[in-house]
Parts: structure tokens; C-alpha cells; sequence
């Protein structure tokens, strides 16, 4: 009924059991294939989102379905932010449990069918979605560390229905999907079926048409990855871990193509704005050039300096402050959401301690006096972003080194820094 064989060397099979009739299913028809054929361990995952009472009561169904077919259950509590969707903020908080879970070369199954990509099409493109919104779910994409997988796509919910009734079936549905103040709602329970009587193939064109989408998608992810490659070029010196951009690369491409280009580079970072917001992106191309301007996104910021946009997220947004004393020279200091410090030098050292740029700073260079820390960073163009959360080595009130830059140091100190690394994970 469903072809799994590209998966059948995955480490583990995890299978995203809601106990709805669609992972019901599914779950029905992945136990029947490991009862005839070798599979990969299979697991199931039950979400708890604790946002309605009658929720309570559905994991030890979801436990009762699989004790029957001998399949293990997890199921995880999950706290659902606050937000303008709450649907979209519940999909975020499930996706993330999921990665949570998953090892290397895992498989995560869900049940989503080709009514459900009929909907997503219809619902995005009321919302005035762009390509790559009206390309609609893929049967499998990239999550955590291995791969999210819909095999029912080619199926319809009443296919489904009848795979259920004629199995004996139970499963469990959700009063909240009878609300109509719920937008996916409203087009599955009031629209569609509209749509339905004049067109019965409606769904099935609809989901077509999605197909057709993605195959042009797919065109434009390669011209986006030809646009790139000069861009991606490493950044120079010590930041060329941070995930940056040539800029001159991207403005030599016509406007249509910089945003084709950087949605791609964008899209496993963060939400991609919809077509309002990227006003953002003109401002922070054409700022003046001795200008630092940022352009906000969702889930962090891209910020522009000495040529690059560079992105920014988790740790990177904030600018660490204070002191901290350093102890034991002698083994790494952990700076507060700000990676860590070692330090080189010929002899013990003490009195020492970590702090961060307040404004007037002078460095005492062999060969060269005292010179203004400002000028001397301006010199060796380092972000001005990074400047803010740079470590700086003290002896008392002596400044003695500048982390991950060999030429301003003293005494033969080098102070090798770590930057954040949490941050920059990519989604």
C-alpha cells in the first residue's frame, strides 16, 4: 500500500501516533509490515500539548493500541509558547519533542494525507504565500539529525477511512476540530466540502497542482544554490565559523534572485518573512556603507559588517556584561552565554579577569605604544557585532590581550576564545 524501502536502513522508525485516524492508519500499516518483512526497530511518540481536557485521557489510548500491536510508546509533555497561532506555536513545540528523540539516520513518520496537502495549498495561498509556501508538505524533509517522512500523501482521508473500518479500527476524535474559529478548521469543515460538490476531484487536482509546485521549487533551489556559491565563500580570520554572506555577491543579482537566494539560505534558520517584511532585506542592503544596520527575522537577525551579513540567533542576540574573575588560569573559564576562554602564555599569571568593551580602551603594543582598542579593531575590520561580546584579558586594571587576535596581546599572552556554538544550529 505505501512504498517504506528508502528507509529500511534507518536506525530506528518513530511514528508520530496522535491517535487520530490518520496515525492511527498509519501505525496499522507500518505493524503489518514488520510482521512480513525486516524493519528497523519501530517506535511510537505520542505529543501531550496540555491544551485540553479531553487530552488527558488520550495516552492511555494511544498505550492500549499499541500494547495490542507490540509496538512501544513514549509520550512526551510538551509546553506550548504563547503566541498570535496557536496552532502554528503547537506544530513548533511537536516538531521540536520529535528532534528531541532522534538520533542520527532516524526516521520520524506522520500521517498527513492528500486532503490535508489540499488544505495546506488552499490555506497558503489565501495568505498570499509565495513559491515555496504553495510547493505544499514534502513527503520527506530534513528534521534534526535525520528525516521527517509522510508516505500517505498519495492517499485520501476517505481511503483512510475505509482502511479503518474494514480493520476494526478505534481511534480517537478531537472536539477541537470543530472549530471553525480555527482557520485550517474552517476550510476543512466549511470550504472544501463546497468545493467538493462541483468539484469531486478537487483534492486530488489540488494536491497535483502542489506537486507541479514543488517540482518548479526544485528548480529554483538549484539556481539559488549556483547564486550561493560565490557568496558562502568562508568569512576571513577567526569568525569563519559564524554562518555569513558575502554581500557583493548578492547584489550583483537581480532583486527577484537575491531573495530567491536567500530564502534558500534562510530556510532551515528561521521562518521565512512573507512579502511585507522584506522591506527589511532593501534597508539592510542599502544602508550606508559605514552603517550596521540588522534586519530582524523570527528566530534571530541578519547583520551586516565589513561586507558580509552574518546571522545571529540564540546566544549572539544578547551582549554579555560585567566581569569575571579568572581564577585558574591554567584551565578553560566558561563565560556566560559566551563560550569559553583558554589561555597561552609563557608564565603563571594572576589577578586576572574576563571583561567586555565599555568604551576607551587602550592596548600597550610592542613597537607600537599605547593605541586606542577601537582604532585597533577598525584596523583588523572585525565585526562590529562581535566587538560588544569580545573577551578581553586583564591584570588589575592592565589590559593584556584581546581574544582570537594574536596582534593584540602583551607579555606573550594569547587568549583563545570559543565562540557560542549553540546558536548557530541550524533548524
Amino acid at each position: 500500500m505505501i512504498d517504506l524501502t528508502p528507509w529500511r536502513n534507518a536506525p530506528t522508525w518513530y511514528i508520530a501516533f496522535s491517535g487520530g485516524l490518520d496515525s492511527t492508519v498509519l501505525l496499522h500499516l507500518l505493524a503489518d509490515h514488520a510482521r512480513h518483512q525486516a524493519i528497523p526497530p519501530l517506535r511510537a511518540l505520542h505529543i501531550h500539548h496540555g491544551l485540553q481536557p479531553a487530552a488527558d485521557a488520550w495516552p492511555a489510548h494511544c498505550q492500549s493500541v499499541c500494547d495490542a500491536l507490540g509496538i512501544p510508546l513514549q509520550v512526551i509533555h510538551v509546553q506550548v509558547a504563547p503566541g498570535a497561532s496557536l496552532e502554528q506555536a503547537a506544530r513548533d513545540a511537536r516538531y521540536a519533542a520529535f528532534e528531541q528523540v532522534m538520533n542520527p539516520g532516524d526516521v520520524v513518520f506522520t500521517g498527513q494525507h492528500r486532503d490535508d496537502q489540499a488544505e495546506t495549498l488552499l490555506f497558503r495561498l489565501l495568505r498570499g504565500a509565495g513559491l515555496r509556501g504553495l510547493a505544499g508538505m514534502p513527503g520527506q524533509r530534513p528534521l534534526g539529525q535525520g528525516s521527517l517522512v509522510r508516505p500517505l500523501l498519495s492517499m485520501s482521508r476517505d481511503q483512510l477511512h475505509g482502511y479503518a473500518l474494514a480493520h476494526g479500527l478505534s481511534w480517537i476524535e478531537d472536539p477541537s476540530n470543530c472549530d471553525t474559529h480555527f482557520a485550517r478548521n474552517y476550510l476543512r469543515g466549511e470550504v472544501l466540502p463546497l468545493l467538493h460538490q462541483r468539484w469531486p476531484q478537487a483534492a486530488q487536482s489540488m494536491a497535483r497542482s502542489a506537486e507541479h509546485l514543488g517540482e518548479a521549487l526544485g528548480l529554483l533551489d538549484e539556481m539559488a544554490e549556483g547564486d550561493l556559491a560565490a557568496a558562502e565563500a568562508a568569512a576571513p580570520g577567526p569568525w569563519a565559523g559564524l554562518d555569513s554572506l558575502e554581500l557583493a555577491a548578492l547584489v550583483a543579482l537581480s532583486p527577484a534572485r537575491q531573495r530567491n537566494a536567500l530564502q534558500y539560505w534562510l530556510r532551515r534558520r528561521t521562518r521565512l518573512p512573507d512579502a511585507r517584511h522584506w522591506s527589511g532585506w532593501v534597508d539592510l542592503r542599502d544602508a550606508a556603507i559605514d552603517a550596521c544596520p540588522a534586519w530582524r527575522l523570527a528566530d534571530g537577525q541578519l547583520a551586516r559588517s565589513h561586507g558580509r551579513i552574518w546571522w545571529l540567533s540564540g546566544d549572539w542576540l544578547s551582549s554579555p556584561e560585567g566581569r569575571q574573575p579568572w581564577v585558574q588560569p591554567s584551565i578553560p573559564l566558561a563565560l556566560p552565554d559566551n563560550g569559553s576562554v583558554s589561555l597561552q602564555a609563557p608564565s603563571p599569571l594572576e589577578g586576572l579577569h574576563i571583561a567586555y568593551r565599555q568604551g576607551g580602551e587602550v592596548l600597550e603594543l610592542p613597537g607600537r605604544g599605547r593605541r586606542d582598542l577601537k582604532r585597533l579593531l577598525n584596523e583588523l575590520q572585525v565585526p562590529h557585532f562581535m566587538r560588544p561580546r569580545l573577551p578581553l584579558l586583564y591584570q588589575g586594571e592592565r589590559l593584556l590581550a584581546v581574544a582570537n587576535l594574536p596582534g593584540l596581546a602583551q607579555a606573550d599572552c594569547q587568549l583563545h576564545w570559543q565562540l557560542p556554538t549553540n546558536a548557530q544550529g541550524l533548524r
